[in-house]
């Protein structure tokens, strides 16, 4: 899966995401502009581009929010929890995914934030 239009490639050698037998797993997305510089404005600002972004990614796919099925997302600072979770209640409806936080010393490119999922095409809602 390439990254989606007005994704920077990837920093590394991996896949933006693969999928496998009705299963979909993204590799963990940071805030990038298309240019590969970090996108301004702290957590709250990292949070709306990920989120966009593997929108995105999903429905490129044919998936949609509803087919997470786990989330994990890495923080530098837990005090942002708060904030990464109304990111997320915007992003994803009741059933929520499964979910994971780890607070991280640090995070490629100095990001607040990195998120990965992993979907299924039976969903949950």
């Amino acid at each position: 899966m390439a990254a989606p239009p007005g994704a920077p490639p990837p920093v590394g050698p991996y896949s933006p995401g693969i999928e496998a037998g009705g299963w979909l797993f993204l590799s963990g997305q940071i805030a990038l502009d298309g240019e590969g510089r970090v996108v301004p404005g702290g957590v709250e600002a990292e949070a709306r581009v990920i989120f966009d972004r593997l929108g995105k990614m999903l429905a490129e796919a044919g998936y949609r929010s509803s087919d997470v099925v786990k989330l994990t997302l890495y923080l530098t600072d837990l005090s942002a929890f708060q904030t990464v979770n109304e990111a997320c209640a915007s992003f994803f409806r009741e059933p929520y995914p499964a979910r994971t936080t780890v607070g991280v010393a640090a995070l490629p490119k100095g990001v607040g934030l990195e998120v990965d999922v992993i979907a299924w095409k039976g969903g949950t809602g």
